[in-house]
């Protein structure tokens, strides 16, 4: 059932004020200074309205440096299934593991997130499905900046004059192109460490005058 709060911030659930609450600080100018929050999800389905997440993976880069420590993976309950997908992500319905309610995951995951800046493969699929679940309870819109690394690819071929605008470049391409081991694909902790590495890549590419600060990266 669909959750409706009043607008007024001081109306909202506790747990969404304390997210509110972290964007009174203002981001770093620097990169290497920027806690970047990279994630997937895997899903049901690719209709943002109809399927629902399966499961949330994220992780941390601090300091330009992949921290594993900072890590996230939560799976949720499945009360929408669909057997066709399962081939991708290799989740079944009923599988043995820990689950949370699509409200919990996504409680803990603001919690994870804070103000980080997010980062993902075609992150308008993946922002859409945290926004659709932030529907459902009622609740607004993600706050953070984001990054596509798709886009920030595009940049590097620009920089190369390889540049293909038409094409929208798979995370196995990327991963291809920098030789990135792809053995925990489909797995959402796994394609957010595989995208991890690759934004990385990706920076040095982009930053090869050393003058690249979050702001121009942002522009991407």
């Amino acid at each position: 059932m669909l959750k409706i709060f009043k607008n007024k911030s001081e109306d909202l659930p506790k747990f969404w004020q304390d997210y509110e609450a972290k964007f009174q600080e203002k981001l770093p100018t620097e990169i290497t200074e920027t806690r970047f929050v990279v994630f997937d999800t895997e899903t049901t389905g690719f209709d943002l309205k109809k399927d629902r997440m399966l499961s949330i993976g994220a992780v941390a880069i601090n300091k330009k440096s992949i921290d594993v420590a900072d890590g996230f993976e939560e799976y949720i309950s499945q009360e929408t299934f669909n057997p066709k997908t399962v081939k991708i992500h290799g989740i079944i319905q009923n599988e043995r593991i820990d689950t949370l309610s699509e409200e919990e995951a996504v409680k803990a995951f603001l919690k994870y997130i804070g103000n980080s800046v997010l980062v993902a493969h075609h992150a308008g699929f993946d922002i859409g499905m945290i926004n659709q679940a932030l529907f459902r309870m009622g609740l607004p819109k993600l706050k953070n900046k984001v990054l596509d690394t798709v886009n920030l690819y595009r940049g590097t071929r620009i920089i190369s004059n390889l540049i293909n605008r038409e094409k929208s470049y798979s995370l196995d391409e990327i991963a291809e192109t920098y030789n990135i081991d792809i053995k925990d694909r489909h797995t959402a902790a796994g394609d957010a460490f595989i995208t991890a590495i690759a934004f990385l890549t990706i920076l040095g590419k982009l930053n090869t005058d050393r003058k690249l600060n979050l702001k121009k990266l942002l522009r991407f």
